[in-house]
């Protein structure tokens, strides 16, 4: 059953300068530098009434010491209380907001972007990310200079908690059940789950090589995105040494792909449905992701906006089980509402520990022609194009059964075939997603779409 939920749009999101679909990202000391993260520290205490607590974090980029010192400062001189849990993956922010009862996160990192970028995405006390009403405060409190520092006296305390980390790796752990010996390849990109997610692994029972697993913010090993181009040397390890799972992460280890016993990299959506049939009750996803959703689960699919703060929203309110994008980015309710890569890893292990090869898991779901696109588009070219692009796609197509724009325009056909054409909240492009049961068609969607917008360019 499909039911699509659309968030209550708040008005001064079309004039956001600084949050996309998750955080702020830009390019270093040209889009996101010292000066923005000292206000945004400034910013973000001014909302939490200059006073309270933040833990703060950063990945492994060559940039993180400087931001984290910038914002910490901010946050000091404003009134607020920093503790700082240093280099971690963006799931241990959300985790020790919630654990050591603070008030709000931050983890500096650009997730999957290469080195250039940087960002800073900031975290509620229960671990979920702040929405994106709360974002348009902090974007007032920062355009209207309305932040204030407070009295010698009054300025906040700065400490450091390396405790936590234990203690997150623990409560991991204790997530799962995998039967010992599971051979299983992690490749972190140098990222942040460099240290943490290899030794997880291997306290919950496997036997673990590892990848790329060196923190290093140049990530010379390759590209953070985990993606099919830039994971074929896990690919070929995981055949090499006759490994039953691989797992790949991004730059943060808020993601996670896996790598099937033939070194085959899974498909984003049928790896997503496969784990969401493991859980009774309401599954929350986005509108890129498949019909293999809706004829795998047992409950229903709640579809919402792109990004994990609009996914982990519809979590809470709807009482789900679990939910995630296809992207690899999973919220997991039942530990934490910020999305874990780490978390997810395990759980994809304990289900081919339990239940056999993942190749051979992922043959029950149903598998259609797939095709993401993304077009080079500037930010303000996006937004001209996407004003018009409702009327430039139904003017394309003629079969349309459905239109949803929720986020960007999802059309669907008469043949249950979908394209999803939305402008990257990240990234300066435009995404194509589409689906058909007809290779044909799928291929002639795209090139439609393809079309439509480098002609709008």
């Amino acid at each position: 059953m499909l039911i699509s939920l659309e968030l209550k749009r708040v008005d001064s999101m079309a004039v956001k300068k600084l949050f996309g679909t998750s955080g702020i990202r830009g390019k270093i000391n040209s889009e996101v530098t010292c000066e923005l993260a000292l206000n945004v520290g400034k910013s973000l205490a001014c909302y939490l009434g200059n006073e309270g607590t933040v833990v703060l974090g950063y990945d492994t980029r060559t940039t993180n010491v400087m931001l984290d010192q910038a914002i910490c400062a901010g946050l000091l001189e404003s009134g607020v209380d920093v503790i700082k849990i240093g280099m971690v993956p963006t799931p241990l922010v959300g985790y020790a907001t919630d654990k050591l009862g603070a008030d709000a996160g931050v983890m500096l990192t650009a997730s999957h972007n290469p080195s250039q970028y940087n960002g800073i995405k900031i975290w509620n006390a229960n671990g979920m990310a702040y929405t994106s009403a709360q974002e348009a405060k902090i974007e007032e409190i920062y355009s209207n200079e309305s932040y204030t520092s407070v009295s010698w006296d009054k300025v906040g305390s700065l400490r450091v908690n390396e405790e936590i980390k234990g203690r997150y790796i623990d409560d991991l752990v204790g997530m799962v059940n995998i039967k010992p010996g599971l051979k299983v390849v992690i490749d972190c990109a140098s990222g942040a789950g460099s240290e943490i997610s290899p030794l997880v692994f291997r306290k919950a029972g496997c036997e673990v090589t590892t990848l790329n697993s060196q923190p290093d913010g140049f990530f010379p090993g390759r590209n953070p995105e985990p993606n099919a181009e830039n994971l074929q040397n896990l690919m070929k390890t995981v055949v090499a040494i006759g490994a039953d799972l691989g797992i790949a992460h991004d730059g943060d280890a808020d993601r996670m792909i896996t790598i099937d016993e033939n070194g085959d990299i899974s498909p984003f959506d049928s790896l997503l449905a496969l784990m969401s049939k493991e859980f009774d009750g309401d599954i929350v996803t986005t509108v890129d992701a498949g019909l293999c959703m809706d004829e795998s689960v047992k409950g229903n699919v709640l579809r919402t906006k792109v990004g994990d703060v609009n996914v982990a929203e519809v979590i809470i309110e709807k009482d789900a089980a679990f939910g995630g994008e296809p992207s690899g980015t999973w919220l997991h309710p039942d530990f934490c509402m910020c999305p874990d890569g780490i978390l997810s890893g395990l759980r994809m292990a304990e289900l081919v520990s339990n239940k056999g090869k993942l190749s051979e898991l992922l043959l029950e779901i149903p598998s259609y022609p797939n095709i993401r696109e993304k077009i080079i588009c500037s930010k303000e070219a996006k937004t001209a194009i996407m004003e018009n692009m409702e009327d430039l796609l139904k003017d394309s197509f003629d079969d349309i059964k459905e239109i949803n724009s929720i986020d960007g325009v999802r059309l669907t056909f008469n043949d249950d075939s979908w394209v999803l054409v939305r402008p990257s909240g990240t990234e300066d492009y435009i995404r194509i997603t589409l689906e058909s049961k007809d290779s044909t068609k799928a291929q002639a969607i795209k090139e439609t779409c393809v079309k439509i917008i480098k002609e709008n360019i």
